[in-house]
């Protein structure tokens, strides 16, 4: 029985990230195609044989809907074409938010998504930096959730700041700043905010001493840019040297290159998951292409993923 292969394959919106995956990779994208009709409506095909072959089709999820459309029409595609494995390779699990019911009579969308790939025919999903944990249990198959930790600790190492300290724009990431805080070896400190209604602060206080510290503010989203940039004000105001932001998913909705324009950042810092809209000498993105090249890698050969995340050898 002969060895299955694998071929890679993208969707619109993540081809500018495919093409450094399966360059990391060492082979090519696969070839397929979107037709679009004169009502909005499009068809998605594979323009080679993909029967028996292991299917790798990298897509985010970010918004407008098309784009989650456009995976699950690749992925039914992909089945109907006798693919041996589909595996989903979604660098922003959109909707990722949406993963409880907070308030009455809402969706959990998070969870809804998960239903949709899973009844659509995956056998697997690759992801980076879920927001939350526990979507991983909303799928009936492994999921890989990778963590963007190893690429962001060796920049940090490389900025040498004298007096590092890791800060949480809200108590909900206080646990990941905790994280990063471990691994360099320094304190940490969170912002404590009350929102009037989403997507704007009212109120925020910082708990921690950030005195004559260059802070790096870590969060796995900035959307609007509000909390995270009201986090580095305040930070400044109670005399830190410096902060930074960083973060995995830059979604940059509404105002937020503006914000971050005029904020007191230093640079942020974010991951290619998602394109940008637009340039920006203050940002600083970080690939997560040979990462994600690697993991594929892993997954075809049975090996360990977790290994990756060794924080002490991703230090070194």
């Amino acid at each position: 029985m002969r060895e299955p292969i694998v071929s890679v394959f993208s969707g619109r919106t993540s081809r500018y990230l495919a093409e450094k995956i399966v360059q990391a990779y060492g082979t090519t994208l696969g070839k397929s195609e979107v037709i679009n009709f004169s009502d909005g409506e499009f068809q998605t095909s594979y323009e080679e044989n993909i029967r028996g072959r292991d299917v790798f089709i990298i897509q985010s999820t970010v918004p407008p809907g098309d784009n989650i459309l456009e995976l699950l029409m690749m992925i039914d595609a992909a089945k109907r074409a006798s693919a041996r494995k589909i595996v989903a390779v979604i660098p922003y699990f959109g909707y990722a938010r949406q993963d409880r019911k907070d308030r009455p009579r809402v969706s959990i969308g998070a969870k809804m998504i998960a239903n949709l790939l899973t009844s659509t025919g995956i056998n697997r999903l690759i992801t980076i930096d879920l927001h939350s944990d526990q979507i991983q249990g909303f799928l009936d198959v492994p999921v890989d959730n990778l963590y963007a930790s190893v690429i962001f600790y060796p920049y940090l190492k490389s900025l040498n700041l004298p007096n590092l300290m890791m800060a949480s724009p809200d108590t909900g990431g206080t646990r990941r700043a905790a994280s990063y805080a471990k691994a360099m070896n320094t304190g940490f400190a969170i912002c404590y905010k009350q929102r009037s209604q989403p997507n704007v602060v009212e109120k925020m206080q910082l708990i921690g001493d950030v005195e004559g510290k260059d802070v790096i503010l870590v969060d796995d989203i900035i959307d609007t840019a509000g909390t995270i940039t009201k986090a580095g004000e305040l930070i400044l105001e109670k005399g830190a040297n410096s902060v930074r932001a960083m973060a995995t998913h830059p979604l940059f909705s509404g105002k937020a290159y503006e914000k971050l324009a005029s904020s007191p950042f230093t640079e942020v810092i974010v991951t290619d998951t998602i394109p940008l809209e637009q340039k920006s000498d203050k940002i600083k993105v970080l690939s997560t292409a040979s990462l994600f090249a690697e993991v594929i890698k892993r997954v075809e050969n049975f090996e360990s993923i977790s290994s990756l995340f060794n924080l002490g050898e991703s230090l070194k």
